[in-house]
């Protein structure tokens, strides 16, 4: 499903403009972006955590020229979904696998 699947199908159920369901899913997007792009860890519960995890630094090898490359600590995205959706998505799909 695309984002502009998702403005569709929210502006269909709540009768909503599809320019302001645009606006509000960009400006959701924008909070969460800007937000660990600071440090800061958003937390949604039900659905899940969108958190910055901090790689170390590590020595890898660049193969073709066969030396050492050291790459430094650095901090990326990441997405931990809550136990509850978790679980919903396992049973759902088993649901659906099953019908078919």
């Amino acid at each position: 499903m695309t984002k502009a699947e998702i403005i569709t199908e929210i502006s269909s159920k709540t009768g909503i403009e599809k320019v302001d369901v645009q606006e509000t899913v960009e400006a959701f997007f924008k909070v969460i972006r800007n937000s660990m792009v600071e440090g800061e860890n958003v937390y949604v519960r039900g659905f899940g955590s969108f958190v910055v995890k901090k790689r170390a630094t590590k020595t890898a090898r660049n193969i073709s020229k066969n030396t050492a490359i050291i790459i430094p600590e650095h901090f990326v995205p990441s997405f931990k979904p809550a136990k509850t959706f978790v679980e919903k998505v396992r049973s759902g799909n088993t649901a659906s696998k099953t019908s078919k």
